[in-house]
C-alpha cells in the first residue's frame, strides 16, 4: 500500500486485542484529528451492495447471512477460526480493499496530523509508511477480560487471535510512544493530550 497525498505525520496506532486502541482512536478524533480505523475499513468493505460481500456470500454459503442480506461477522469469524485456508482466501480478498480504502481516507485527512489506527501495524510492514508507532499496551489477563466482556468471545478464540499478534514485549520495543491503559479510561486522557501536542509540534515541523 503507498500513501500518495498523505498527512504531514502519520502515527501508527496498534495493540493486541482488548488494549483499549478504539477507544484511544476515538480520543484522538474528540480532539479533531482525522483517524482512520482499519478494523471500520474492514466493515465497509463487506457492507451490503459491496462486491466483497458478494464473493463471500459466493465463496461461503448463504449461512454467513444475516436474514437482511448483511455479513454474520460472528458466523464468519466462526468458520475462518476452523478453517485456516478459509481464512487466508478471506485475506486475500480483503486486503488488498483495506488497504485502497485506508488510503482514500488517509489522503482526505485536513487535521494536522493523522492516525492510522490497525490490529497488524508491525505484523504486516504497515509501520513502514508511517512516521511514528504508537502502541496501546495493557496486561494479557486484562486484553482477554475486556474481549470477553466486550464480544462474548470464548477465551479459545481469544487466545488464538493473541497468538498471530506480535508478542507484547516486541510490540513495545517497535514503539516510539506507548499508551498505558492498565488503570482504567479515566488514565488514558491525559496521555492522549500529551502526546497530541508532541504530534502537533512535530506536524508543524515537518511542514
Amino acid at each position: 500500500m503507498s500513501l500518495a497525498g498523505r498527512p504531514k505525520l502519520l502515527v501508527g496506532l496498534t495493540g493486541g486485542i482488548g488494549s483499549g486502541k478504539s477507544e484511544v482512536g476515538r480520543r484522538f478524533r474528540a480532539l479533531g484529528i482525522t483517524v482512520v480505523d482499519a478494523d471500520d475499513v474492514a466493515r465497509e468493505v463487506v457492507e451490503l451492495g459491496e462486491p466483497a460481500l458478494a464473493d463471500i456470500s459466493a465463496h461461503f454459503g448463504p449461512l454467513v447471512l444475516t436474514p437482511s442480506g448483511a455479513l454474520d461477522r460472528r458466523k464468519l469469524r466462526d468458520i475462518v477460526f476452523a478453517d485456516p485456508p478459509a481464512r487466508e482466501w478471506l485475506e486475500k480478498l480483503l486486503h488488498p480493499l483495506i488497504n485502497t480504502r485506508i488510503q482514500q481516507h488517509l489522503a482526505q485527512a485536513e487535521s494536522p496530523y493523522a492516525v492510522l489506527v490497525s490490529p497488524l501495524l508491525l505484523e504486516t510492514g504497515q509501520d513502514q509508511l508511517v512516521d511514528r508507532v504508537l502502541v496501546v499496551d495493557a496486561p494479557e489477563a486484562e486484553q482477554v477480560a475486556r474481549v470477553t466482556r466486550r464480544d462474548g468471545v470464548e477465551e479459545l478464540q481469544i487466545e488464538a487471535i493473541m497468538a498471530r499478534q506480535m508478542p507484547r514485549q516486541e510490540r513495545l520495543a517497535r514503539a516510539q510512544d506507548v499508551i498505558r491503559n492498565h488503570q482504567g479510561l479515566d488514565d488514558l486522557q491525559p496521555q492522549i493530550q500529551q502526546l497530541d501536542q508532541v504530534y502537533r509540534s512535530l506536524a508543524g515541523q515537518s511542514g
